[in-house]
């Protein structure tokens, strides 16, 4: 029953494409995010993708739907199943809530992130 500054957690990694669990709840796990470039085409066959961009702007690609751009709070959801690939031209800063044990590279052959609590 604490506050969490996401401002505080963010600046302490300065890696890419590797989520950190700053708090959990229902079974899930609440993360910050930095994003550069483009991940991997993959899917998460049980569960949707929550993304709410804390700054900088994202764009998610899909590979039978167009691509939709959004920006510092504003969130995307996409849903289980649904082949995407997020992407930011510049660093963006992102929080992602998945189910504990979901990888993030879901079933695009990547390796997953260790998610680290922080």
């Amino acid at each position: 029953m604490h506050k969490i500054n996401l401002a505080e957690k963010l600046a302490q990694f300065d890696t890419h494409w590797d989520p950190k669990v700053v708090a959990s709840y229902n079974g899930n796990d609440v993360m910050v995010v930095k994003f550069q470039r483009e991940f991997p085409f993959h899917s998460h066959v049980d569960s949707d993708d929550f993304f709410l961009v804390i700054a900088g702007e994202v764009t998610m690609e899909y590979q039978d739907a167009p691509a939709v751009t959004f920006g510092p709070g504003e969130l995307l959801i996409v849903p289980a199943g649904v082949t995407h690939r997020p992407r930011a031209d510049h660093e963006a800063k992102v929080l992602l809530i998945e189910p504990k044990g979901e990888p993030n590279s879901g079933n695009s052959g990547a390796p997953a992130a260790a998610k680290d609590h922080i």
